[in-house]
């Protein structure tokens, strides 16, 4: 290699530190586009991590002249080595000595990662390994701008993988801006000056006779056009934020995030809630899960839900703070959390559903057990409403941690001048008529939002009485549709549970326009409370009413009657304004669907699909490229491996018995061929089994090889139970091999074509060539070899 040529004759020293800042600049300034997916500024030391790394590679390179390729491998190497301290220290030694672990997840996270962040709703947590995407960027955008500045006379076309870098942030960001308008200004301004400089200190610019003649003159009219340049950057600059302030966006950012959904949708679920009696009645002696941590007050919630049909109390079809705004599992849900931190060690035993057990504003759930990473792929959770889902179903066995907040729980004074939060509330359809009034005649009395809940609360659970409808008790009707809740609040008594009673005042509520949602869950009585170890059972299951306060978020109340407070002859206490009873109306239809408008052929309408369209057809491509070479590449594999799991499945399914057991011996030979056996061409099993103990070295195949023959040419054929016992033992030996190989040898066994083209044309002939090189490598010069002697051969010019 050699010498580096100095750096006064490649690029003078100011030219070096101008192009380095002002890629560092740029490539930063990209970047804090960032600030919104991460909600701060947690990702900035990976970004700048990437950025000092991107610059030395370039810096060096520039400086020895390397190649594209050498700066390629620097790049692929500093990924690998700073990756773990950068991107993800969580799995280091010491928070920067990378690990197998933290190697294998640099290696899948240059693919995976994209899709993970994109899929995770906003804010994404650091320690998920989302801070690969900010780190690989300043890596790579950095590394590309430095060089190209370095290296090219012009330096416009730095510009372009900054101006890339600065669209493609944009795209796996969110729709709502980090600092737009001060990312502009400083890109722009940047640009500019650096474009600038750069033609001023160009040689062919810096030859000017009039330094030479006059100094004080070239100072000066440097001078006036530095001050002239530096006043219009200004006078732009404020311009355009003087714009931006009176000008409203035409219309809302598209990024990718709104087009990629996440495959999971819990109204694949159906509600809990409709099942809640079965609960009462299967479970009351069973214990579900046990949950050691639960503090006094605290509830174990499954389920919450907003929207209402008339049929069904269900979670919300739609919208990203709804409850059914489930992503998948990640670390620091509720990073803005205020309360006390709890730890919960749930135990599941009968409990077997998708709604998972938790508590409070949910920070991160920890798994543990055979099932682990199983379930910890199929959790999704919704930190909106404080529950989680997993889609593989818990069942008897599963352990998990839940790292909670637990938010205090403000008295009413505390809230007597507190409004109702600002929620979006979604549409209730087919509510009883009789709710409008009921709602407005309660609440009459009322004189602030916290005094209408405890109206609409005490109507309910002083003016009813409770049953569960079960064997002994009163009749109450289990369900929460139109019809039932017209019952129990047009009847001349209140009748029901927990069900009816949370259905009744979330519509009451509801129809007065307070933001209201129904939880179901799980709490002990209150001579449990406080204790060790939770045992959850159908006894304890319950369903209450949250409520939006405006600054304390959602609150509970309890509208539901004391079991105690049962209808018998001695008690009939009439409900509060009792009304007559009348005949009702049987439970009116569902609605039906509402279909989206159809949007207008104008030109709107086309632009935004155009959007919508081209981010679709970005993702399409980008994603169809990576499988085409992801296909590309594993298509040998693939079809090797199809090959021979056909030829099993042949053998396998022959239709005498006495085919699969020849099948099955086929089967061992073929994989002890594969994994260097040599086997004579017509032999029998004995000598097979002969040949592949010399080489392999396993001494059952020769028993196994007797029993083959046994089976096959015995007087009777062998039963489904021989077949199945004889396969069995070929499994266990091909098992062994591989066992006894090592990773290459066992890789390069299940790729050899051996057994597959043995016997074939195409291996006689590769056999035949192989034969005779041999033959004439190992043969002297001259020579004729035969069985005996080597006879010298004349050559053909002395030939008489």
């Amino acid at each position: 290699m050699t010498a580096p040529a100095p750096a006064s004759a490649a690029i003078s020293l100011r030219r070096w530190i101008l192009d380095l800042a002002a890629s560092a600049v740029l490539v930063a300034v990209a970047l804090v586009g960032f600030w919104p997916s991460f909600a701060g500024p947690s990702f900035l030391p990976a970004a700048i991590g990437g950025i000092v790394i991107g610059l030395a590679i370039a810096g060096v390179a520039a400086w020895r002249r390397w190649g594209i390729l050498i700066i390629t491998g620097l790049v692929v190497a500093a990924y690998f080595v700073f990756g773990a301290a950068f991107a993800l220290p969580h799995t280091a030694i010491l928070g920067f000595v990378p690990t197998l672990e933290t190697l294998q997840k640099l290696a899948l996270g240059t693919v995976t990662a994209w899709k993970q962040m994109l899929t995770t709703v906003a804010p994404v947590a650091a320690v998920d390994g989302h801070l690969i995407v900010p780190f690989l960027l300043a890596l790579v955008a950095t590394t590309l701008t430095a060089s190209l500045a370095l290296r090219l006379p012009i330096v416009a076309w730095a510009l372009l993988p900054a101006g890339a870098l600065l669209m493609l942030v944009i795209a796996l960001g969110t729709p709502q801006p980090a600092f737009p308008v001060v990312q502009g200004l400083v890109f722009a301004v940047v640009s500019i000056a650096w474009m600038a400089l750069r033609q001023i200190w160009a040689p062919q610019n810096m030859a000017v006779s009039v330094s030479e003649v006059d100094p004080s003159r070239a100072a000066h009219m440097r001078m006036r056009r530095l001050i002239a340049g530096l006043a219009v950057l200004a006078v732009a600059g404020g311009a355009g934020v003087a714009a931006s302030a009176i000008a409203a966006p035409a219309e809302p950012r598209h990024v990718f995030r709104d087009v990629i959904i996440p495959p999971f949708n819990i109204r694949d679920y159906p509600s809990p809630l409709q099942a809640f009696r079965k609960n009462v009645r299967d479970d009351v002696d069973e214990t579900l899960f046990t949950v050691q941590g639960l503090p006094k007050g605290a509830r174990i919630r499954t389920a919450v839900m907003d929207e209402y049909d008339g049929m069904v109390y269900n979670v919300t079809d739609g919208g990203p703070t709804s409850s059914s705004a489930f992503s998948p599992l990640r670390s620091n849900m509720s990073p803005d959390a205020e309360g006390v931190p709890v730890t919960l060690n749930i135990a599941v035993d009968e409990y077997s559903a998708v709604w998972m057990p938790a508590a409070g504003e949910l920070s991160e759930i920890r798994f543990t057990g055979d099932r682990a990473e199983e379930l910890r792929r199929g959790t999704y959770v919704n930190a909106e409403t404080g529950t989680a889902v997993s889609t593989v179903k818990l069942q008897k066995g599963d352990e998990y941690s839940v790292d909670a907040v637990m938010p205090n729980a403000p008295d009413d004074d505390q809230l007597a001048e507190v409004e109702f939060g600002t929620v979006a509330k979604p549409k209730q359809s087919n509510v009883p008529e009789e709710l409008t009034a009921l709602a407005a005649e309660t609440v009459a009395s009322a004189e602030s939002p916290i005094e209408q809940v405890r109206a609409l609360e005490s109507f309910l659970s002083e003016g009813g009485f409770f049953s569960h409808g079960l064997e002994g008790e009163v009749l109450s009707r289990a369900g929460h549709t139109s019809e039932r809740i017209t019952t129990l609040i047009g009847g001349d008594q209140m009748i029901g549970d927990d069900e009816q009673y949370a259905v009744a005042m979330a519509l009451l509520a509801g129809e007065l326009g307070i933001p209201t949602r129904v939880v179901m869950g799980y709490y002990p009585d209150e001579e449990q409370e406080g204790e060790a170890l939770f045992t959850a059972t159908g006894d304890n299951v319950h369903s209450w009413v949250e409520v939006n306060f405006e600054g304390f978020g959602w609150l509970r109340f309890n509208p539901t009657p004391p079991e105690d407070q049962v209808p018998n002859d001695q008690n009939t206490k009439p409900r509060v304004d009792p009304k007559p009873q009348v005949l009702q109306p049987p439970p009116p239809p569902q609605e039906p669907v509402d279909l989206p408008p159809t949007l207008p052929d104008d030109r709107e309408s086309e632009d935004e699909s155009l959007n919508l369209a081209g981010l679709i057809g970005a993702i399409l491509l980008i994603g169809g490229i990576t499988l085409g070479i992801l296909a590309l590449l594993m298509s040998p594999f693939i079809v090797i491996g199809a090959w021979k799991a056909a030829k099993r499945r042949s053998r396998r399914a022959a239709a005498r018995t006495a085919d699969r057991i020849s099948g099955g011996w086929d089967e061992l030979t073929d994989r002890a061929v594969d994994y260097g056996a040599r086997l004579t061409p017509g032999g029998t099993r004995p000598e097979e089994a002969a040949a592949v103990v010399a080489t392999l070295a396993v001494p059952r195949v020769a028993d196994l090889a007797q029993r083959a023959d046994a089976d096959v040419f015995g007087p009777t054929d062998p039963t489904p139970e021989d077949v199945e016992a004889f396969w069995s033992e070929v499994d266990t030996i091909v098992g062994g091999l591989g066992e006894d190989a090592g990773f290459w040898k066992r890789t390069k066994a299940r790729l050899s074509l051996r057994s597959l083209l043995g016997g074939s044309a195409i291996s006689n002939g590769f056999q035949g060539l192989r034969e005779a090189a041999t033959a004439r490598v190992r043969r002297e010069p001259g020579t004729i070899e035969n069985s005996n002697t080597s006879t010298p051969v004349a050559p053909e010019s002395e030939t008489p």
